[in-house]
């Protein structure tokens, strides 16, 4: 038998209405385009109809989303889509972005499009050899001992000959480059074991992911030759840009977005302007070292001794990070300007400097399933806060084998770690248009069945998922976050200074992680390139925007921790210890090298302002001494923060976040104090899920403010510091917390024929998986209990654990959006009998395991539901 709950509410009368009575201020809704996350929308080619685009726009709308980026990507497909007809830049596609933007700009989202047909970038009408696509360096290697002949090709950029020391290690005395004659070379040696080794510049012919995508098929551009991003602003005007498209961009369009420059070849990445601008940026031939360039599949092949090879190879990659920027970010970027878009993309993938690149994009982004921590995130963030740029964006929430299964929650505690590495904008993979040829229920989704079998990546978001009828809750809570995170200008305490500008290598800052983070510190990355920025002054000793106050140099995390910097770095390190800025350096850089950077880094050693400790233990007492202190401070936890400030306003965001995804943290509940810029503001926390603000109870001592916090695994608190006062709410409560029981459970089971009903009756919440009739039910599941109260009055009702989204009613009257990270709803009882509705929403996995099986069956069921324990505690 179901039982039913009886609570005596006493002395804590109230009035009865579902308004939470700490509210200060009323529920603001969250705002649309500007702040709101975005979805990457997939698309099948141009083999869908402008009506449903039209419609998807609405949805997205409906949602409470921001915008989307167009995508024409489509691994699940194995049907023709008809790239000739149908492929991106056909007619039918151009009507569907025309559909698009004309509903996007009614519906004030704004709609952003990919550079090309998939990625990397790419466009049709250039063959692999044409000067604007991606080259590559092919050789040969040709073993012998005292002297060879050769057949060599008409095509041949090289041919040389080097000794072997041993293995794979060469002799640079020993190499020389051969001029051939009469269609072969000739070389005689002296003895030991030698290598011929011959060179060829040819198209790498690397077509887009997931093509076909046009008819004649796309090749990927030369990201490093002004031909290559020249071929792709042709395409654009060949077969993008209509004269209602290009109306439209400039009303409803957002970005311009390349995605991670995932450059494949099995040879050698390579352009042909390389060897003439590496001597003219270097003053050194590139020749003789090209044996030790080599690198199939991004594996090098041979060597000299360590030092030459490192530095020849990061002299390489800067001088092809250039190339990248000169010649492909900066003119692509000139273009989007002309169209009155924004240049988005994502910079990294290759030895580049990733964050020379994020100080020249409008908006650089990074992604949740590439990165592997949150220094990641910071390496880009700095660079946005040092160039003035507002938005650091994120790829987010797509999971390996996670189609259909991913939750809310998941992505939520993944975001919310997201967020405390400097992001403030999301865009969510993905939406997926609703069909495509051979896609089986529920629809087309763009990498689920991934290439024919494999359940694919996550997560095919919209109409076709229980959960989006909760999904406007979820924005909102993206909204009210993100524009807090892009209020103002970012403050940090520290700055790490790197020698190469990488990011997505998981290379952080050790000390950071593992000692600073964990007890307040906040901090960021700088390289030469940003410290060449017109902001990256001294000012009252805090450098830049961000008003770092300190800065830590060690040797190159990439190389070792080789004690080397470029001359040029070098020299901007020693003007900001001059103008007082504080600098830690890590160990000893006795042997600091090349020359020339002897006596500069002993004049920065000599400085009042630095410090130098042996190693990263260290760190702590040298910025003790140089009188720095953090600007957050708390018990060592997995806290972490981001503040900002807006000149006498200050925003902080708390989150209890994982440095990295696969680390496993608990809840937290800790005092934390804050620095303000005013000493007289006072801390309102901003219900990310309701927009309600109220005051927080807090001490102040000077411009330091103690505040609670209170948070769950991945959860997260919005504050802004305001002049004034705020009302503090504050709960007595009167009875223990009283088990809720005895539920009817009424179940929506989705299904490719349509939705059937389930009646259930449980005493106390259990999954789904265990109730044999719904063990493989997807859906959406009302449970509805009784409350009988002695009198009116207020209560929170503890959901426990919900799988996946929830929504409350109370009496029939919707309640506010609940936390989907800590589920409890503020609950007005009247006298007598009060009628509690939870209804819950789930994934499709369990469906699709009975309905694809050869897809989804390897899955294990999810445990759905109201999982509880479900309790109502009484407060006046």
């Amino acid at each position: 038998m179901k039982r039913r709950t009886v609570i005596a509410l006493g002395a804590a009368a109230a009035l009865a209405t579902n308004a939470p009575a700490s509210a200060a201020a009323a529920a603001t809704p969250a705002k649309a385009a500007g702040t709101g996350a975005k979805f990457r929308w997939w698309w099948p080619h141009g083999l869908v109809d402008p009506a449903e685009i039209a419609r998807e726009i609405d949805q997205m709308a409906d949602a409470g989303f921001a915008g989307a980026e167009i995508q024409d990507v489509h691994h699940s497909v194995r049907a023709d889509l008809d790239a000739a007809g149908h492929g991106w830049g056909t007619r039918p596609w151009r009507d569907a972005v025309e559909s698009a933007l004309r509903q996007a700009k009614r519906r004030g989202l704004t709609i952003d499009l990919a550079v090309g047909p998939s990625w990397p970038a790419a466009v049709p009408g250039i063959t692999p050899d044409d000067p604007a696509a991606a080259k590559e360096l092919v050789h040969t290697v040709t073993p012998f001992t005292s002297s060879i002949t050769a057949p060599v090709a008409d095509d041949v950029f090289a041919v040389q000959i080097a000794r072997i020391v041993s293995g794979t290690t060469l002799d640079p005395a020993s190499v020389r480059t051969l001029t051939p004659a009469g269609g072969q070379v000739t070389a005689t040696v002296d003895g030991g074991s030698w290598l011929l080794f011959t060179y060829t510049v040819r198209g790498s012919g690397q077509e887009p992911e997931g093509g076909p995508h046009t008819v004649p098929p796309s090749y990927v551009v030369d990201h490093f030759s002004a031909a290559g991003t020249r071929a792709v602003i042709d395409a654009w005007n060949e077969l993008v840009l209509t004269g209602p498209i290009r109306q439209l961009l400039r009303q409803a369009g957002g970005d311009l977005f390349e995605d991670s420059l995932e450059l494949e070849t099995d040879w050698t990445l390579w352009t042909p302007a390389m060897p003439a601008e590496f001597a003219r940026r270097t003053g050194t031939d590139l020749l003789p070292y090209l044996p030790i360039l080599l690198n199939p599949k991004g594996k090098y092949l041979y060597s000299f001794d360590s030092d030459t090879s490192n530095h020849v190879r990061d002299a390489f990659n800067q001088v092809l990070s250039d190339l990248y920027h000169e010649h492909h970010l900066i003119p692509l970027r000139d273009f989007a300007h002309r169209l009155g878009l924004q240049l988005r993309a994502q910079p990294y993938g290759l030895s580049t400097d990733a964050i020379r690149s994020a100080t020249l994009l409008d908006v650089a982004e990074g992604e949740s399933l590439g990165f592997k921590n949150l220094d990641d995130y910071r390496v880009l963030a700095s660079a946005r806060d040092m160039a003035g740029k507002r938005i650091l964006s994120c790829e987010s929430a797509a999971y390996a084998n996670g189609a259909y299964s991913t939750t809310w929650n998941k992505v939520l505690q993944t975001m919310g770690s997201v967020f405390a590495g400097g992001v403030n904008q999301a865009v969510l993979h993905g939406f997926a248009y609703k069909d495509a040829p051979g896609a089986a229920w529920p629809g087309f989704a763009a990498f689920s069945p991934y290439n024919g079998n494999g359940i694919g990546y996550a997560e095919a978001w919209g109409p076709r998922q229980p959960t989006w009828r909760h999904a406007r809750d979820v924005a909102g809570w993206f909204a009210r976050t993100q524009e807090l995170l892009q209020s103002g200008t970012a403050r940090a305490d520290l700055v790490f200074f790197r020698q190469k500008g990488w990011t997505a290598t998981g290379i952080g800052a050790p000390w950071a992680t593992n000692d600073g983070i964990p007890i307040g510190w906040t901090h960021g990355f700088t390289d030469e390139a940003s410290l060449a920025l017109p902001a990256a002054k001294v000012r009252d000793g805090r450098l830049g925007p961000p008003r770092y106050k300190a800065l830590i140099l060690d040797g190159d995390a990439f190389r070792g921790k080789d004690h080397t910097l470029s001359v040029r770095a070098a020299h901007q390190l020693l003007a900001l210890a001059k103008a007082g800025l504080p600098i830690v350096v890590i160990g000893n850089w006795a042997d600091v090298h090349p020359a020339p950077l002897q006596l500069l880094v002993a004049e920065l050693l000599a400085s009042p302002s630095t410090r130098v400790v042996a190693d990263q233990t260290g760190v702590p007492a040298a910025l003790e001494a140089a009188g720095v202190t953090r600007d957050v401070e708390y018990e060592r936890s997995s806290l972490m923060t981001v503040h900002r400030v807006d000149g006498d306003k200050d925003y902080y965001y708390l989150a209890n976040a994982r440095h990295a995804e696969n680390r496993t943290i608990t809840a937290i509940d800790q005092d934390v104090w804050l620095t303000t810029a005013s000493r007289s503001s006072v801390p309102v926390r901003i219900d990310a899920w309701t927009g309600e603000k109220h005051g927080v109870a807090h001490t102040r001592d000077g411009n330091r403010v103690r505040v609670r916090a209170t948070l769950q695994p991945g959860q997260s608190m919005l504050l802004a510091f305001q002049r004034g006062r705020a009302d503090i709410p504050a709960r007595t409560f009167s009875e223990p917390a009283v088990a809720v029981t005895g539920w009817e459970l009424s179940v929506e089971d989705w299904q490719p024929t349509g939705v059937t009903t389930h009646q259930v009756t449980l005493t106390d919440p259990l999954p789904w998986s265990s109730i044999p009739e719904l063990a493989d039910v997807s859906g959406i599941g009302t449970y509805r209990t009784t409350v009988t109260a002695d009198r009116a009055g207020r209560a929170l009702l503890s959901l426990g654990k919900v799988v996946d989204t929830c929504r409350v009613r109370v009496n029939g009257r919707l309640l506010p959006p609940i936390d989907v990270l800590e589920p409890v709803a503020d609950l007005a009882l009247r006298k007598g009998r009060n009628t509690i509705e939870v209804e819950v929403a789930t994934t499709l996995l369990n469906r699709l395991r009975t309905t694809s099986p050869a897809v989804f069956g390897i899955a294990t069921r999810q445990a759905y539901g109201l999982l509880g324990p479900v309790s109502l505690r009484p407060y006046r």
